[in-house]
């Protein structure tokens, strides 16, 4: 005898899949900010950046010392051999020198211009660390939401593929009873197939997404804390794209980093064009040795030599006049200015893709707004339209092709929800990274609207559209 169904929602069989996946489970599971930390602590990336501003740092104290004395010491040792033919006389001699040089720059305009460069490098490079930390607190978040958005990927894929299931077990008991005819159970049997598929790839794809929290993190993660459906959707504060573009070019990392390579190319410059200038060194010498390794030899004739040790002290100026240097200099000049109108046109690039995606950003924002509420209420429309069409399938105005478009139809508005829910999140995020506020206290305000334990088979689904599927499911005869 065929079994009767009465027409039930189909979102009734993501509840079905939920209540199949018993909640046992006690674990707390990791949190948006734990996972952060973890970031902070083991992200790869991150200790390169960190690394490379250490490195960078050091221009300043070596443009410096170009500025501060510098005080030398060295030793010789040597033997001499003296021979004179007429009288026939040879001489041997060894001595020792030792000698300390301090040498105080006075006039160095080259090295003080390469000193304010490389304080611009500092600022530069220390901006630029900063952005690498803000952009791994936007990073943590898209990694961690791209979970939860392929384990919900998943749950609705299920859901769709047990819905289609039991499509094709109507569309069998149909056909053996002579309500329909084979093709009904080839179509049902082709989007089971099809659905079973999306569901083996929609798997994997949740692999992937915890596979990348590993690189993130160096971690291993096997359940993360879900966001709920309760929380706020509003709009950007404040609702104005010039106040977000304006606090952009106030704020914005990587342009305030620009800013600074800027400022180094200019100072380099200067320090190019100061090598036509004239430098001025004071210099102070000592030196105490034997007096041949000085220079004071003694006389070729016979007779009473000198053989005690020498000191000399030297006090002085040391000036030099570059005159022509090859045309070293010039070429220098030349390409430091190239280099600043580089700098400058990729300082102007930046500062224009940073308009645009914060324009963009902001828009983004309030667009998702206005689709989270339309997605949520075309799942409701789809329910109702899947209803309407399975009565029809079952009063003959509608064919089973109709039925199982409508299911997809379903399926593909739940998708779309969470999506939608996801790049709200996101794109929150990414505006004010752009505008440069971005900051962990942001991944903090998301924690209090993430549910602990939570299961995504069930947790899914907006907790009103969840309650009506629970209800329908538990209504079928």
């Amino acid at each position: 005898m065929l079994r009767r169904h009465s027409v039930i929602v189909a979102v009734s069989y993501i509840f079905s899949s939920a209540a199949c996946a018993a909640d046992t489970s006690t674990t707390v599971n990791n949190d948006l900010i734990s996972v952060y930390q973890e970031a902070v602590d083991n992200n790869a990336d991150l200790a390169v950046a960190r690394a490379d501003y250490s490195a960078r740092r050091e221009v300043v104290p070596q443009a410096r010392a170009g500025l501060l004395p510098n005080l030398s010491a060295g030793a010789e040792m040597m033997n001499t051999r003296t021979k004179l033919d007429e009288p026939s006389v040879t001489s041997n001699r060894s001595g020792n020198a030792w000698s300390a040089t301090l040498a105080q720059p006075i006039f160095r305009a080259d090295r003080w211009f390469q000193l304010q460069a490389a304080e611009a490098v500092n600022e530069q490079a220390a901006l630029q660390l900063s952005a690498t930390e803000q952009g791994l607190i936007r990073q943590t978040a898209e990694n961690y939401f791209a979970v939860l958005r392929a384990q919900d990927n998943l749950a609705s894929t299920k859901a769709e593929e047990s819905a289609f299931k039991h499509q094709l077990e109507q569309s069998n008991e149909r056909f053996e009873v002579g309500l329909s005819d084979k093709t009904d159970v080839l179509q049902s049997q082709a989007s089971y197939d099809t659905a079973r598929a999306n569901r083996i790839v929609a798997e994997r794809q949740v692999q992937d997404a915890f596979e990348a929290l590993v690189t993130l993190t160096n971690r291993q993660y096997t359940a993360i804390q879900g966001v709920v459906h309760t929380l706020p959707v509003q709009v950007p504060t404040p609702n104005d794209a010039k106040a977000w573009v304006e606090a952009a070019g106030r704020q914005n990392l990587n342009l305030l980093a620009s800013n600074h390579a800027v400022t180094a190319a200019e100072e380099t410059v200067r320090q190019r064009k100061a090598g036509h200038a004239p430098t001025l060194d004071a210099v102070v010498k000592y030196q105490k040795g034997d007096n041949d390794s000085l220079g004071f030899t003694n006389p070729a004739q016979t007779g009473a030599r000198y053989g005690g040790d020498v000191e000399q002290t030297s006090v002085g100026l040391q000036l030099n006049i570059p005159i022509y240097s090859g045309g070293l200099t010039s070429s220098q000049v030349r390409e430091a200015y190239s280099r600043l109108a580089q700098s400058e046109q990729q300082r102007e690039s930046l500062r224009r893709q940073v308009v645009e995606s914060t324009r963009n950003l902001h828009r983004a924002v309030n667009t998702d707004v206005e689709q989270i509420q339309a997605r949520k209420q075309s799942i409701v429309s789809n329910q109702s339209a899947l209803e309407a069409t399975e009565v029809g399938y079952q009063v003959g105005t509608r064919n089973i092709v109709d039925v199982l478009d409508a299911q997809r139809q379903l399926y593909a508005s739940v998708r779309d929800y969470n999506n939608s829910r996801y790049d709200y999140i996101l794109d929150n995020l990414r505006l004010k990274q752009a505008a440069g506020t971005l900051s962990p206290q942001d991944l903090r305000d998301l924690g209090r609207y993430l549910k602990v334990n939570y299961n995504p088979d069930k947790d899914f689904l907006p907790p009103d559209l969840a309650v009506e599927a629970k209800k329908n499911f538990g209504s079928r005869p």
